[in-house]
């Protein structure tokens, strides 16, 4: 079983962690995720870019210095890298380059690491695809 503690990058009250972690410990489907809250503005994100199509935001508990999550503003069926069809090869482009546009704008002109995480084991854990724009220091390798 899964345990909200297994997440550390999420700090929020006891009451809105629950709500979370119900989320969490679901199967991943199309229904609506903390991400569709922060597209809708109905959850408060420091936003770094923003255009019709994808939404860049800090992330709320950061592994460096810079460290900003990507995502498209329509999931149309893209819960992970994993269920990406033809279809989403324009969107995952654009999240790539907006991956580009937001590094240049935040400075990161010594380098940054992409990280897309896909499925349970690999640690995905909201099921809206989204990139982890993560700069402003050295990364090592292997990544974990």
């Amino acid at each position: 079983m899964l345990k909200f503690s297994s997440y550390p990058h999420f700090v929020l009250s006891i009451s809105m962690a629950s709500k979370i972690e119900a989320t969490l410990v679901s199967t991943p489907s199309d229904a609506p995720t903390i991400f569709d809250q922060i597209i809708n503005k109905e959850i408060p994100s420091t936003v770094v870019y923003e255009d019709d199509k994808v939404l860049a935001f800090r992330d709320i508990a950061p592994q460096a210095p810079t460290h900003i999550l990507i995502i498209p503003k329509v999931r149309d069926g893209l819960t992970g890298l994993s269920k990406a069809e033809e279809r989403h090869c324009e969107i995952l482009g654009r999240l790539l380059h907006t991956a580009k546009l937001v590094a240049k704008q935040e400075g990161l002109d010594d380098g940054f690491r992409i990280v897309i995480n896909d499925g349970l084991d690999g640690g995905q854990t909201v099921f809206h695809i989204h990139l982890h724009l993560i700069g402003g220091r050295q990364m090592g390798w292997p990544p974990f």
